[in-house]
């Protein structure tokens, strides 16, 4: 076999490597939008059951998480690589902490279905409901753009964080005013501000998912960058 044909193979078999962990990073995704949409289903419907059923399955995403960040380790040690598979490496094993904090985000929306009476359900947990499906579609278009690695889409995604942070906080003057009204509900809401929180860090999350695919793309670390400097990066 001559060098030519040796490159070939082991650059063909990197590449597989790649594809490979990248999909696993997709499955680990694919999980987590259903986990987001079955917490948010138990909110709406008050289902204890469906509740701990995504709260058991968290164990699943600390495993893919675990094997992810191997398999990242091994590639890094095996085939020393540089320049844009570096980078991208780096940004999967990167995205993959993010994505397991948004399993930790989906726990605990899930506790509060636990937590919350049912006589304080229908004044806070209907608080949630507009904010829960903004960060599971902002979840959706994230996963989609990193699948793609699309610079434009994570760029307009990474501004959509904004409108999170601008519902969150109408949703705690919202809780706050639930609290100053019946002293008795400042348990219950405060699990549900909790959970809202929750809601809200899955947006940061989101960004930082998208910061990862600019940076592999563009290889310039944008995190901490402000708006316009990040736009007049991707002109």
């Amino acid at each position: 076999m001559d060098n030519n044909s040796l490159n070939k193979h082991i650059s063909g078999q990197f590449n597989l490597e790649l594809e490979d962990v990248r999909s696993q990073v997709m499955a680990m995704g694919g999980l987590l939008e259903q986990q987001l949409k079955d917490a948010l289903d138990a909110v709406q419907n008050g289902d204890k059951e469906q509740a701990k059923r995504v709260m058991a399955s968290d164990r699943k995403i600390n495993a893919m998480e675990v094997a992810i960040d191997e398999e990242c380790t091994r590639i890094i040690a095996k085939r020393q690589p540089a320049a844009s598979d570096l980078r991208l490496v780096l940004a999967i094993s990167k995205t993959t902490a993010d994505l397991e904090r948004i399993g930790d985000a989906c726990v605990r929306v899930a506790r509060t279905v636990l937590e919350t009476k049912n006589a304080d359900r229908q004044g806070t947990l209907v608080s949630m409901d507009a904010m829960g499906r903004h960060a599971s579609r902002m979840l959706n278009e994230t996963l989609d753009a990193f699948a793609r690695m699309d610079v434009d889409a994570a760029f307009r995604i990474h501004k959509e964080d904004i409108k999170v942070d601008k519902e969150f906080e109408a949703v705690m003057r919202q809780l706050m005013t639930f609290m100053m009204e019946d002293p008795r509900s400042i348990p219950s809401v405060l699990d549900v501000l909790w959970a809202t929180r929750a809601l809200e860090r899955i947006g940061d999350r989101c960004q930082n998912i998208c910061e990862y695919v600019i940076y592999f793309v563009k290889g310039k670390d944008v995190r901490h960058m402000d708006s316009d400097d990040l736009e007049d990066l991707l002109r």
